[in-house]
């Protein structure tokens, strides 16, 4: 039982991992890579709710816990507003097809970052100022996702086979 959300939460943090040492990279260069959306795709559309919700609620507390933001929980509560959203949406389409995960991702990457841009920008004394830089980062976050997205999933799913985890059942089952 345990491993249904342990296994999702840390490739999720392996990936949050990779993209955080590729931003220390970008630091000079005032560009951040967000895939906020890709971490909470995987398990809102193939998991049960609490399964699913527990990985995304301990991947929202550990990057709260590590990366800077205008109040401690604010991934955490980002993550879980789209992971029931999604939750509730998977019914109406083909979940298992990678093209829709992929789509489904960048959708939810999209509000993820606007959801996260707005509340960060709100105590800054010039907010307009950061929106085009903000787009860019958008941009290129949106690229990440949609080339990553694929392999993230595969390796999500190979991950709960190895770990003995039925997602077939997992399907049948909602909570």
């Amino acid at each position: 039982m345990l491993r249904r959300c342990l296994i999702p939460f840390a490739i999720s943090l392996l990936v949050w991992w990779l993209v955080a040492r590729v931003n220390d990279y970008l630091a000079p260069h005032a560009a951040y890579l967000f895939v906020g959306g890709l971490l909470v795709t995987f398990s809102a559309l193939h998991l049960r709710l609490r399964y699913g919700l527990t990985a995304t609620l301990l991947t929202g507390l550990a990057i709260d816990a590590m990366e800077p933001a205008a109040f401690f929980g604010l991934h955490l509560l980002l993550f879980a507003v789209v992971h029931v959203l999604l939750f509730h949406l998977r019914t109406r389409f083909p979940r298992e097809e990678t093209a829709v995960g992929v789509v489904t991702a960048l959708f939810a990457n999209l509000a993820l970052f606007l959801a996260y841009s707005v509340v960060a920008l709100g105590a800054q004394p010039a907010p307009g100022v950061a929106w085009l830089r903000l787009l860019a980062d958008l941009g290129w976050s949106q690229l990440l996702v949609a080339a990553i997205a694929p392999w993230f999933f595969a390796l999500q799913q190979r991950a709960l086979e190895l770990g003995r985890v039925d997602l077939a059942a997992e399907h049948r089952r909602s909570l």
